[in-house]
């Protein structure tokens, strides 16, 4: 167990992405530190196995909600199980995410960085509005520091920040179109809705105690991290990843958000591992934030 988390006996915490390599440390860290922990996962059998991990007793705490959070229906599902069984969270970490060197849509028709890396993350938070408002809870939302220089090689030259231009845009399937589809800048894309999107909402909920930041973990050794790697330098795979952060690493930054008593009550911030930084200008825009939200709304009405 993460020796860092305090004790979390009688919380509820939502952690998605949670079969992953950094989600299942995270996971099971908070189960054994006593928190109950609802995790989504699209493949149960990798569920079975961060069971196993946990061991039991603990393993009791773990609730797995079988689900494919690129779906709108599988998100607003998700939802109403967890509304039914839990009247109250302490903490949700939205870290499911996924790059993809291809365009794909989703079965709504919206790419897929977006659909899975920001609409999975926005839906839930939104949708379990009342009882984050109950808990007062902790929302961490797991980026990318891609968000700042979608540059894959940073060798020479000034950072490259992700965009975000809304005008004109009446649907988010507008957006990553698959003419001119760049994978590593739609990637940043979504991972810059999510944390601009998290500022907005992060300020709506704040009188209520809810707090909402996120997270670059660090450059962990993902299986996200391999797709990342440029084609010329993949041969120097192993010794790449070696480099790197391991998943337990990363998964201590984001539980020292979720947790930690003495950030208690911070918002609206971006860190890179532990140390509080800055987003592109248009993520603080209002209009922006407004016009996203506007749009993420409607997606979900729909």
């Amino acid at each position: 167990m993460n020796a860092t988390i305090p004790d979390l006996t009688g919380k509820i915490a939502v952690v998605t992405g949670a079969t992953g390599g950094m989600g299942q440390i995270i996971a099971a860290d908070l189960v054994r530190a006593g928190a109950h922990v609802v995790t989504v996962a699209r493949n149960t059998a990798r569920a079975d196995a961060l069971r196993a991990r946990i061991g039991s007793p603990a393993a009791n705490r773990l609730d797995v909600i079988a689900a494919d959070l690129s779906r709108r229906a599988d998100v607003v599902a998700t939802a109403k199980t967890i509304l039914d069984r839990h009247d109250r969270i302490h903490i949700l970490i939205n870290n499911a995410g996924a790059h993809f060197a291809e365009h794909r849509v989703s079965a709504d028709g919206i790419e897929m960085h977006i659909a899975l890396d920001y609409l999975a993350a926005y839906g839930l938070t939104t949708l379990l509005d009342l009882p984050l408002r109950r808990g007062q809870a902790r929302v961490v939302n797991v980026a990318s520091d891609t968000l700042n220089d979608t540059r894959r090689i940073k060798l020479a030259g000034k950072p490259r920040p992700a965009t975000l231009d809304l005008a004109g845009i009446g649907d988010l399937a507008e957006l990553n179109p698959a003419a001119g589809f760049a994978p590593f800048e739609a990637y940043a894309r979504a991972k810059l809705m999510t944390v601009t999107a998290g500022y907005a909402l992060a300020h709506a909920l704040a009188a209520d105690g809810v707090t909402i930041n996120a997270l670059h973990p660090g450059i962990v050794a993902t299986t996200i991290i391999d797709d990342l790697i440029p084609p010329l330098l993949r041969p120097m795979r192993t010794l790449i990843r070696r480099s790197m952060l391991t998943p337990a690493q990363g998964a201590t930054s984001a539980t020292r958000l979720a947790t930690d008593p003495g950030i208690a009550g911070l918002t609206g911030r971006y860190f890179n591992r532990d140390t509080e930084s800055t987003t592109p200008p248009v993520s603080h825009d209002p209009t922006t934030q407004h016009r996203l939200l506007t749009l993420s709304q409607t997606h979900f009405a729909s």
